[in-house]
């Protein structure tokens, strides 16, 4: 019998669709290298059949290694193109766990840059691949971890070919930052990313900047982006002297930050010389910001600023939009933005009942968005999706208005005597001291075995405030139970690969027998 079946045409057939169009407008920038849109597209092409001629089949999963380079993307959409789930690595994590990743999640081909051609080396003698390829012969030591693919994609045809992915095959494999235990490899199929992106670029021409990994949040502003014929600066890492001049010079209209890099760009000596005139839209999320820190950033950058709250494991919940960062508002400040379109939340108590408007309990989500599963972890998967619902391990409340509040993960709420103290709402009120630039509150056992509420504090320039003024305002404002048992304060706080505040490493900072003395 004829099949008459449509071809089904992935996200990645849509991008390619799009640079097609207008083959001669720019569509990547990389330090002195301006791509244009039918180089790009010409790569893709030749990578997905050099991958092929590889043994790279529809199904299997290709690993990324490799910082901000348009041969990422390209190799990202390649691999797309032939069908494979892409499973990008945040470089910053240790030897061992990208090891534990790259068997687990059963890579066939790792893809490095060659700055990252030392770690690859490491790999392949630690994990069975059968595939190390290289991203060019640029500075670094990638050469002899394995063939080049540009070289090899540089060989081939870069005529269109049909793509190979159908609906249900696994698109991407995206593991959690790790900042509360080991990586959980979360899956979504091609059919979930037809739709790129969350609808972050309004109409007209937009130029992305990229400063943060793409194996994160960036990496779906890139996808949005070219898919609706705009141009993606990419800079190689966050640095925020190179975030103002590339603002200017390349008249940025839109960006993503988590919120410790937005506090960072806010301090440069260098940001009220900074033409940042062109900025139509700085989206912000991926961990809980400071209102008084978003007021005054909507001061400096203008109604500009976009909150996008969501998780790999959901897709987009919810988003506070520009017209709603309102520095005379500030309980506005204080929420993630209204539910978006197409997706419901619920909140539920421990027992699973729907807890009505203003209510705190756990935040969960019903859309097309939500993952399919944990790779190969059906018991994990079956622990946070029950009957269609995603429980995402965020507390909060939603108010009759539809905003969403998140204060607290679930892991991160610290049960003390007479109660439960939750860290967004404790980092809150540190935060809005005129001499706090940021805190991070975590639980820490006692001698006892008993949660005691820690704080750890990065005083602004000059700042002398101390221990006991910072308790003194905490009673004052929340009462004694959310008052902290210990304060330190340093000069910044460490941040994971992603960007968030990395408070697993500042837990076991703060438990090491030397850090605090107990009598």
């Amino acid at each position: 019998m004829h099949d008459t079946t449509e071809h089904f045409r992935s996200h990645v057939e849509e991008i390619l669709d799009a640079l097609e169009k207008e083959p001669g407008r720019e569509a990547l920038v990389h330090r002195g290298r301006r791509v244009s849109a039918g180089e790009l597209r010409g790569l893709v092409h030749g990578m997905a059949r050099a991958l092929r001629s590889q043994g790279v089949r529809r199904g299997q999963t290709v690993t990324l290694l490799s910082g901000n380079l348009p041969e990422t993307i390209a190799a990202r959409y390649a691999a797309g193109l032939l069908g494979c789930a892409v499973n990008h690595l945040y470089a910053g994590l240790s030897a061992d766990v990208h090891a534990d990743i790259l068997r687990d999640v059963e890579t066939r081909a790792l893809i490095v840059d060659p700055a990252h051609g030392e770690r690859a080396a490491d790999l392949a003698q630690r994990v069975q691949l059968e595939r190390v390829l290289v991203l060019g012969a640029g500075a670094g030591t990638g050469g002899g971890v394995g063939p080049d693919l540009v070289q090899l994609a540089a060989g081939e045809s870069t005529e269109a070919f049909e793509g190979e992915a159908q609906p249900q095959d696994i698109c991407t494999i995206r593991h959690t930052g790790g900042t509360t235990g080991h990586p959980k490899a979360i899956c979504t199929t091609f059919e979930q990313w037809v739709s790129v992106g969350p609808d972050w670029l309004e109409q007209g021409r937009a130029r992305a900047l990229v400063c943060t990994t793409l194996a994160h949040a960036a990496g779906i502003m890139a996808d949005t982006t070219l898919h609706r014929g705009g141009t993606v600066v990419l800079l190689d890492e966050f640095e925020p002297g190179a975030v103002l001049a590339a603002i200017e010079r390349e008249r940025i209209t839109h960006t993503f930050l988590l919120p410790p890099l937005l506090y960072r760009l806010m301090d440069h000596p260098g940001i009220d010389r900074a033409d940042t005139s062109s900025l139509r839209m700085l989206t912000y999320g991926g961990c809980a910001s400071s209102p008084a820190r978003l007021a005054a950033a909507v001061r400096r950058f203008g109604p500009v600023l976009n909150q996008f709250y969501g998780q790999n494991e959901a897709g987009g919940i919810s988003v506070l939009s520009p017209q709603d960062h309102d520095p005379r508002r500030p309980e506005l400040l204080r929420t993630a933005g209204k539910i978006m379109d197409g997706v419901e939340v619920a909140v539920r108590d421990a027992a699973g009942r729907h807890l009505p408007a203003g209510e705190h309990g756990e935040i969960c989500v019903r859309s097309p968005q939500v993952m399919k599963g944990y790779w190969k972890q059906p018991e994990l998967t079956a622990e946070v999706l029950r009957d269609g619902w995603l429980h995402t391990g965020d507390i909060g409340f939603v108010d009759p208005d539809g905003y969403v509040t998140i204060v607290d993960r679930l892991k991160d709420m610290i049960v003390v005597v007479g109660g439960h103290v939750y860290t967004v709402e404790l980092e809150d009120v540190l935060n809005s001291h005129p001499q706090v630039l940021q805190s991070a509150v975590l639980g820490v056992p006692d001698a006892n075995l008993m949660e005691r509420v820690h704080a750890v504090v990065v005083r602004t320039p000059g700042g002398d405030v101390d221990e006991e003024e910072l308790r003194a305002m905490v009673r004052d404002m929340k009462g004694a139970m959310y008052e902290p048992a210990s304060i330190e304060f340093v000069d910044a706080l460490p941040l994971t690969d992603v960007g968030k505040p990395d408070k697993k490493l500042l837990r076991a900072r703060a438990t090491a027998p030397a850090a605090h003395p107990r009598p």
